[in-house]
């Protein structure tokens, strides 16, 4: 973190964050208190900007004064509409020298024609997508995955490292949004494993805590197993990560797959059962909840 804090003392001390939701109000939080900074901060959310004040961020009930004032703008949004306005309007309201630090998970293709657009603007664009979940995004470890122009993202990766444990650049402008695609396949994959096997278990006539323990340190063991298991037993659905979200990356990636003429067979099933917990009306519960489906597949519960 020395590094860090180093570097950025010949960096721009203006520091925006638009987007401060379940992942970005930690992140923006982070930014303000391990930076030592002052950070302007913008959600549509009343409560979201009043906790980031009391954590010490300066909130603005809209994102003129980021977009007038701000040398760094961080974004973190829910949907490719919304980076896509966004970044528009920075390109139509800013000056020359802005960067934008795009943390959402944002199409590459969507990044490349924002890229294009902001570069004849003088605003550079770096998309920089995270993974980790909300307790990464509070604990400050997130692994932050970024592609754009090499120098630009050297200017801002001590900011980054407030925010992530690993700061990685990937290669040209859309490189860190394919990674997170490719990053949310396996994510997506290992769930629907997790939840395939889990119902499997119960169906057999196994009690699912005692499986989960007996083979979280075999060769099954992940991180996903780990932080999903447990909340599936528990039936605490409460979102770390919104099905609606991974939805959209998975969306994201199987039209990439399209366009590559490649096929992503298991992706394809994991999304097929989120649209259907979506079609439920269950998107904003979290992505292990496609247990459910599993679940009424083999007629079981899991608990």
């Amino acid at each position: 973190m020395a590094f860090a804090v180093e570097r950025r003392n010949d960096f721009m001390k203006n520091i925006g964050f638009i987007g401060m939701g379940n992942m970005g109000l930690p992140m923006a939080i982070n930014l303000v208190k391990k930076g030592n900074m002052s950070v302007t901060g913008f959600d549509i959310a009343e409560d979201k900007r009043k906790i980031f004040e009391k954590n010490g961020g300066v909130q603005v009930s809209n994102t003129d004064s980021i977009i007038n004032s701000c040398d760094v703008i961080f974004l973190c949004l829910p949907t490719n509409d919304l980076v896509r306005l966004t970044i528009q309007q920075i390109i139509d309201k800013g000056r020359k020298g802005i960067v934008i630090v795009d943390l959402s998970s944002t199409s590459p293709n969507l990044i490349r024609e924002m890229y294009s657009k902001s570069k004849p603007a003088g605003i550079d664009l770096l998309d920089s997508p995270v993974s980790g979940g909300v307790s990464g995004a509070t604990a400050g470890t997130l692994a932050i995955m970024c592609g754009g122009d090499i120098n630009v993202f050297e200017k801002v990766e001590p900011l980054l490292h407030y925010i992530g444990k690993t700061v990685t650049y990937m290669g040209s402008s859309g490189c860190g949004s394919v990674t997170k695609l490719a990053n949310n396949m396996i994510v997506g994959c290992n769930i629907g494993a997790v939840c395939e096997a889990l119902a499997f278990a119960v169906k057999a006539g196994l009690d699912p805590t005692t499986f989960y323990n007996a083979i979280k340190d075999g060769f099954a063991a992940s991180a996903v197993l780990d932080s999903k298991a447990p909340k599936i037993i528990s039936r605490n659905f409460e979102a770390s990560a919104r099905i609606a979200v991974h939805q959209k990356d998975l969306i994201n990636a199987l039209e990439l797959a399209k366009e590559l003429n490649v096929e992503i067979p298991l992706s394809k099933i994991i999304l097929d059962y989120m649209n259907e917990m979506a079609k439920d009306g269950k998107e904003n519960e979290d992505h292990c909840a496609i247990a459910k489906v599993y679940e009424k597949r083999m007629g079981v519960e899991i608990k």
